[in-house]
């Protein structure tokens, strides 16, 4: 009994080989990077917190001060004009931007001053200074402080230039998705 051999001599069979395994490559990558994002872990591609694999961690009670937390921004103005500028990846979140990772230093009913940097109930903010432009020469509108309403946060990155609450304000807290936890992270 002979063993069978599979030819694609013809230029279709080859085309049509060649779309089957690229459909078969796209789905397993698809499928993994799927259940990367159902399973909690996230890809960082921006400066503002090392770059590499996070993971989002369950957060079973309040936000406090010092949590590093993953959160989606609402879709407001400041947040569309961010999009638009280049500020905000694309991503998983309500308006198609990818959730951001800032530390929250400010919580509902704190008073935040914005000056040549951030100072939460009287004391400064380390790494905090403002910047009136941003890369392209665009002004940059700080926020103008007051208190934290409730079920907000304030967020930071220490990275100069970041956008965070240092420009958009306080974020409602129920957009906090958990903790982020670095995975395997590169800080140059």
């Amino acid at each position: 009994m002979k063993t069978p051999v599979f030819a694609f001599g013809t230029r279709s069979a080859q085309r049509t080989f060649a779309v089957v395994l690229l459909a078969l490559a796209i789905s397993v990558i698809g499928g993994g990077v799927a259940a990367a994002i159902v399973g909690g872990f996230r890809i960082n591609l921006t400066p503002s917190e090392p770059l590499g694999l996070w993971r989002i961690a369950a957060l079973d009670r309040p936000a406090a001060r010092g949590d590093l937390v993953f959160i989606c921004p609402p879709q407001t103005v400041a947040m569309v004009q961010a999009r638009e500028r280049g500020y905000l990846r694309s991503g998983t979140c309500p308006g198609g931007v990818a959730p951001l990772i800032k530390t929250v230093v400010a919580v509902a009913g704190q008073h935040v001053e914005i000056g040549a940097g951030v100072m939460i109930d009287g004391r400064p903010i380390a790494s905090s200074d403002l910047i009136a432009q941003d890369g392209k020469g665009r002004p940059m509108k700080p926020f103008p402080g007051g208190i934290v309403p409730d079920e907000s946060v304030f967020l930071h990155s220490p990275l100069r230039g970041s956008y965070d609450s240092r420009y958009f304000g306080p974020l409602p807290a129920s957009g906090i998705l958990g903790l982020a936890q670095p995975v395997l992270t590169y800080a140059p």
